[in-house]
């Protein structure tokens, strides 16, 4: 740390992340009876990729033929590595939720009949509110404060040590619980609101010896505006895609599938000429307004002119890899840490595939409410405050700020060295053993790095961490996908272009210098092997 913590606090649980995930972690612990601090890299309200913009919702009616249906054809989509018991969870979960929501004077559209339709949410208006709701239950909220290492001791984690961006000062909260809600990694990928999704909060949490599961399904890119950087690719829907010589390529819905290999052949541009009425304009700025800020400031009007696409690296923040859950309660493998959001594997739900807005922002819901309550009932079970117990800091990676070292921690050569193996199309969605095997043996040669004095500055040490963090899950992420010899969901290997039944279990690593994997059972494998076998399940 830079210097003496200035600020102390002791709580019952720990939130550590602002977008929707900790806002309702940090909600739930509260009308728990447990006190609750949330402390954010950003401002909750703005943080997290929901806010800038619009999400729809994973919300079937309650009829039974019609859930399973959604659970069967989820299930089949992700590789049959989710859990139907979990996805029915999520969807009743989520409906409660959602009435809340409501309660609290969010203003979802009526039909005719005058019934709510709570299938989508207004980014901005829906954190806004959220803000509202965790400060009247008591939580206590350090925005601009990233969390930079747990606490902890031999029961397990304590608690965090942060720093305040705005003052300087560095911040010690105690906890018997801890919510990790943050952990998306994106690879620097702005634009998605105030937060840069680097992976710190699995980090930190591996620092501990937390396992991790799913990161082989990484493989997660999004199209964008290519002078701009927001990822809301459905709006292509409406689009056709043009080469560099104006002549048509693809249109309507299966432009997002082709931009890849096209990309990889030349320019790309996109025109929404596909919106051929004023109504149809209209309804999509109101849906998607951030989209067309970048359009806009350019001056381009994409339903009339061509604009060029690139791809942005979304990794396991639309990806699935994150901390391995261990309960209902979204418990992981270490005593008193709880996962939510991005944070956490959505393997359960999704399965090896993405979870899209729907999925993602259900998730993202249920997880955090899960999580928080989790937390509370364990935090205030236990015998002792979490200032009576002898907690150190674990932090470790890129944090040698200060120290008599020799050579200083360049961030931004090594940031630049690490996104330029994990960024490329040609190494990370084109896949192949060789191409996975060269980047992650260059990104082992990286890791000395983090052991040189980082900048002893505010922005120097987070900026360490985040690059740490990257690293570490750029090193997981390429392990996983050579352990996976196969193409299942995101997890394409182009020597081994068809799913193998026999690896329907999950990957579960654990490790930061030494990567260890092992295997976990999933409770729906025999399906799938029975359907190979041409048998009915």
């Amino acid at each position: 740390m830079l210097q003496k913590q200035v600020k102390q606090l002791t709580v019952d649980v720990l939130v550590l992340g602002g977008g929707p995930a900790g806002a309702w972690a940090a909600w739930r612990a509260a009308s728990q009876g447990a006190s609750v601090v949330l402390a954010d890299k950003g401002y909750l309200g703005t943080s997290g990729a929901t806010s800038p913009g619009g999400t729809t919702l994973l919300v079937i009616p309650p009829i039974a033929e019609l859930r399973e249906q959604a659970v069967q054809a989820r299930l089949k989509a992700g590789g049959y590595l989710s859990e139907n018991a979990w996805i029915h969870r999520v969807l009743d979960q989520v409906e409660k939720n959602l009435e809340l929501v409501e309660q609290w004077g969010y203003p979802f559209p009526k039909d005719e009949e005058g019934q709510s339709l709570r299938t989508h949410l207004h980014g901005p208006e829906y954190m806004k509110l959220m803000r509202n709701v965790v400060r009247k239950a008591g939580v206590k909220i350090m925005d601009q404060s990233p969390a930079l290492e747990l606490l902890h001791d031999e029961h397990g984690v304590g608690g965090a040590r942060g720093i305040n961006r705005m003052t300087g000062e560095t911040w010690e909260v105690k906890a018997n619980a801890v919510v990790m809600a943050t952990g998306g990694c994106a690879f620097l990928s702005k634009g998605l609101g105030c937060n840069v999704l680097t992976g710190e909060g699995l980090l930190m949490s591996a620092e501990l010896g937390a396992d991790l599961s799913g990161m082989e399904f990484s493989r997660q890119y999004a199209p964008s505006f290519a002078e701009g950087t927001v990822t809301r690719g459905r709006m292509l829907f409406w689009s056709t895609l043009y080469g560099e010589d104006g002549e048509p390529l693809v249109k309507g819905d299966r432009t997002n599938r082709s931009i890849p290999e096209l990309l990889m052949k030349g320019p790309v541009y996109a025109a929404m000429d596909l919106a051929d009425t004023e109504e149809k304009r209209e309804f999509l700025r109101r849906a998607h307004p951030i989209f067309f800020m970048p359009l806009e400031r350019s001056g381009i009007d994409p339903f009339k002119e061509r604009f060029p696409l690139t791809l942005r690296y979304e990794g396991t923040m639309r990806g699935t890899g994150g901390l391995r859950l261990t309960g209902n309660d979204c418990a992981t493998t270490i005593a008193g840490l709880y996962a939510a959001g991005d944070a956490a594997s959505r393997e359960k739900v999704t399965g090896a595939i993405s979870g899209g807005g729907a999925y993602n922002a259900s998730w993202a819901i249920c997880s955090g409410h899960w999580a928080g309550e989790g937390a509370a009932h364990y935090a205030m079970s236990q015998p002792r405050r979490a200032d009576n117990r002898q907690l150190v800091a674990a932090g470790h990676y890129g944090m040698a700020a200060g120290v008599d070292s020799s050579t200083k921690l360049e961030v931004q050569p090594l940031i630049k060295a690490i996104q330029d193996l994990i960024l490329p199309l040609k190494i990370n969605y084109f896949r192949s053993e060789p191409g996975i095997s060269a980047a992650l043996k260059e990104l082992d040669t990286l890791v000395p790095h983090l052991k040189d004095q980082a900048p002893a500055t505010v922005q120097g040490i987070v900026k360490s961490r985040e690059a740490a963090a990257m690293l570490t899950v750029g090193r997981w992420m390429y392990t996983a996908a050579l352990a996976r010899t196969e193409s299942r969901g995101l997890q394409k290997m182009a020597e081994y272009p068809e799913l193998d039944p026999s690896q329907t279990h999950r990957l579960i690593l654990s490790g930061i210098d030494d990567i260890s994997i092992s295997t976990e059972s999933v409770p729906h494998a025999h399906e799938l092997n029975a359907l190979k076998e041409g048998h009915t399940v």
